[in-house]
């Protein structure tokens, strides 16, 4: 009796989970019913997608070929008929001693401005939040995010202009009895050259982003800290900064997907060949082989490597986001 019990309480929830899987099954069918007007309006949006980002991967066989452009009478002809090399590209490209520096300086300013420029837009949205002045903070606002419309032609002859031989910050060197200094021809000066422009631009446009984060705060947290006696450093390090961590915690993820980048626009306009030690990156070495000197193939095979690295550090630091904070993009 007691196994005919089982058996029979063993079908049950058998039937049970039968019925729960049709009951989904129907009410996922309903909802894409609803829903299928909505989805029809995505159809543009992956033809999109699929036209200017998917079918431009084909190229990136170019890195395993020694590509001719001449070889077919159209580019995806000629990747065809290039012949493959394998690997020989790659072994080619890692024995320059040029590509190597550039990998290197693309960490080393990428690090720089994620350690110093990164908390800059917290901390200056921190500060404007504290304003009570409601006209002074809008004004604030946006002096301060205006930069981030300027292109970094502007913003290179801007600063050329403040930190040349003959600039206003030269000028008082001068006056002060030091040396001219060649921010920009100097390899010890020209990385903090990088960072100070990236500061000054992008740093406003980070902080909207943390004050939007900040108003979604519930005002009842800090009513309850005022009431516990709290002031406004610990109000900042209490209620402030744990409200917005989520948002720290994906801008920061954001960032080490564009760490293999390091500011190409604005290294392209800043930099010359004096500097090519400490400012060249990946990204001008690829316009300079690739483009300046029509050398598809290693182009092609550092670009590949470039975006490998830009995911791996994206989904590492999803991970580790996600075990230490419990807080992640997905």
């Amino acid at each position: 009796m007691a196994q005919q019990s089982l058996t029979s309480g063993s079908l049950s929830a058998n039937e049970a989970k039968q019925i729960a899987k049709l009951n989904r099954k129907k009410s996922d069918r309903s909802r894409l019913r609803r829903s299928l007007s909505l989805y029809w309006l995505l159809i543009p949006g992956l033809i999109l997608i699929l036209i200017f980002h998917y079918t431009p991967m084909y190229g990136l066989v170019i890195g395993f070929k020694k590509y001719n452009i001449f070889a077919g009478a159209n580019p995806f002809d000629a990747i065809a008929k290039s012949p493959w090399v394998g690997l020989a590209n790659w072994s080619k490209l890692w024995v320059q001693s040029k590509f190597r520096q550039a990998v290197a300086n693309t960490f080393i300013i990428s690090a720089m401005k994620i350690v110093i420029g990164f908390p800059i837009p917290i901390i200056l949205a921190l500060m404007i939040n504290e304003v009570r002045n409601t006209a002074l903070k809008r004004t604030l606002q946006t002096v301060m995010y205006l930069p981030h419309f300027m292109s970094w032609v502007v913003v290179g002859a801007l600063f050329m202009n403040i930190l040349g031989t003959t600039g206003i910050v030269n000028a008082i060197i001068v006056a002060c009895g030091g040396e001219v200094q060649k921010f920009f021809m100097d390899n010890n000066w020209f990385r903090w050259v990088l960072l100070l422009t990236s500061v000054w631009k992008e740093s406003g446009w980070g902080t909207i982003v943390y004050l939007a984060a900040i108003t979604s705060i519930d005002p009842a947290l800090y009513e309850a800290a005022r009431i516990d006696r709290a002031n406004r450093l610990q109000l900042i390090w209490h209620v402030t900064l744990p409200g917005i961590a989520g948002t720290v915690v994906m801008m920061l993820i954001l960032r080490l997907g564009g760490i293999m980048d390091a500011g190409f626009s604005q290294i392209l306009v800043m930099y010359n060949s004096t500097v090519y030690k400490s400012g060249d990156i990946i990204g001008t070495y690829v316009y300079r082989e690739g483009l300046g000197k029509l050398n598809w193939s290693q182009g092609t095979l550092v670009g590949m490597f470039n975006s490998i690295i830009n995911m791996v550090l994206v989904l590492s630091g999803n991970i580790i986001s996600r075990k230490l904070t419990e807080r992640s993009i997905w």
